[in-house]
């Protein structure tokens, strides 16, 4: 028995008692991914993506290991929650125009306290001293730098457009501003490359173009280790007493954490390990998070039709956002149909072992967005479901 197969059969025995459709994390396969990644960090903390994990209690799990530290969180709202619910070093990892949410951030010393948010540009600022509505307390502050990579002159770009501060002189000028203005405190810098830590670099069947994407990805980090270097020096002349830079991503871990200007490291993907983080040599995971479809029709030979199932990710449309079919092996989609909203075919000879009501495992193409789609996820230890626990959407929560 492979060592899917012998998965698969954990997952089904753990899972007998459920009708699918269903979601698990394998908390085996979690805390071993999580292991990894405290060992590529190389002792520096890793702040805990919430977007990639959307359950509380499972933020809570990973948080309470050695090595992890803090929340990065994707809206204020999401944010506040997170504060009141007992985190308490969230950093919002993008800018927000949530104006009731600053007024709820800017009234509340616990909330003020917990939470530190993005900001890129004045109007940012000026948009959150609008929305106060009274409230005093003085608003913690990131700093988020342009990570992508520029060639030619510039005229040609790699690299997600986030940031319009790309120089350290530009992070600089708005560190003045931020500091010469009341009620704010500059705490953080913080650059995400997603070149490097979010593209695939061992892509089966595209030799050619992994390797140039691994070219590429070493040029990357060498400007940006020293750019970001020279940003954290032109910051900190401008706010010596600022507490961390966050950088990095799943698959740029080690990398990021041997520069010596970034304190912590951001990951959260690599604990679910989705179907995009297949094609990596930084690293290999363990599928801890999966979900399961029931068979419902038997068409023909060797086609089954499970439930549902069509979840793409984000992201540019293409083959690579759909979940894939994992369990059994060697069942693929029709090209003539893919994953459907209410009905999905499923082709190859394992069709044929399978019965009405058996389940057909998938991963997803990322990793919290799965969460989207389903209330609650159960954790299985070995081959028994060991507790049942909300996702923010089972929580009454969606906040993109």
């Amino acid at each position: 028995m492979t060592a899917r197969a012998a998965d698969r059969a954990r997952y089904d025995r753990a899972t007998a008692h459920l009708d699918a459709p269903l979601a698990i994390v394998d908390l085996d396969a979690f805390d071993a991914n999580a292991d990894d990644l405290r060992r590529r960090a190389g002792g520096k903390p890793i702040r805990v993506a919430s977007k990639s994990v959307r359950c509380r209690a499972l933020l809570e799990r990973v948080l309470a290991r050695d090595g992890f530290q803090g929340v990065m969180s994707f809206t204020l709202a999401e944010s506040l929650w997170l504060a009141r619910s007992g985190f308490d070093d969230v950093l919002l990892a993008y800018p927000s125009a949530d104006r009731a949410g600053f007024a709820e951030l800017a009234a509340d010393p616990k909330l003020a306290g917990a939470v530190t948010v993005m900001v890129d540009d004045v109007a940012q600022l000026d948009l959150i001293d609008a929305a106060r509505d009274g409230g005093r307390e003085v608003v913690r502050v990131c700093l988020e730098l342009d990570t992508s990579l520029r060639l030619l002159g510039g005229r040609v770009r790699i690299g997600a457009r986030r940031s319009p501060l790309h120089s350290p002189a530009q992070l600089a000028e708005l560190a003045r501003s931020v500091a010469r203005r009341p009620g704010f405190r500059l705490v953080g810098v913080m650059a995400y490359e997603g070149h490097v830590a979010g593209v695939g670099d061992a892509v089966a069947g595209r030799p050619l173009r992994s390797r140039a994407v691994r070219l590429m990805q070493a040029a990357a980090r060498r400007e940006l280790a020293e750019r970001r270097a020279a940003v954290v020096r032109a910051v900190r002349a401008v706010a010596p007493g600022l507490e961390f830079v966050n950088g990095g991503g799943t698959a740029s871990v080690q990398h990021t954490a041997a520069e010596d200007a970034v304190t912590e490291i951001a990951a959260g993907s690599g604990l679910y390990v989705p179907r995009l983080f297949d094609n990596y040599t930084s690293f290999t995971g363990r599928p801890a998070a999966l979900f399961a479809q029931p068979v419902v029709r038997r068409p023909g030979v060797g086609v089954v039709t499970v439930l549902g199932g069509g979840y793409p990710a984000s992201g540019a449309a293409g083959p690579d956002r759909l979940p894939v079919p994992h369990l059994p092996e060697g069942l693929a989609y029709d090209p003539q149909e893919g994953p459907g909203e209410v009905q999905t075919p499923l082709l190859g000879p394992p069709a044929d072992d399978l019965l009405i009501g058996d389940k057909v495992w998938f991963r997803h193409a990322k990793a919290g967005e799965l969460c989207e789609r389903f209330d609650v996820l159960h954790l299985i230890e070995g081959d028994t479901v060991t507790a049942t626990v909300p996702t923010y959407r089972g929580e009454g929560h969606t906040f993109l």
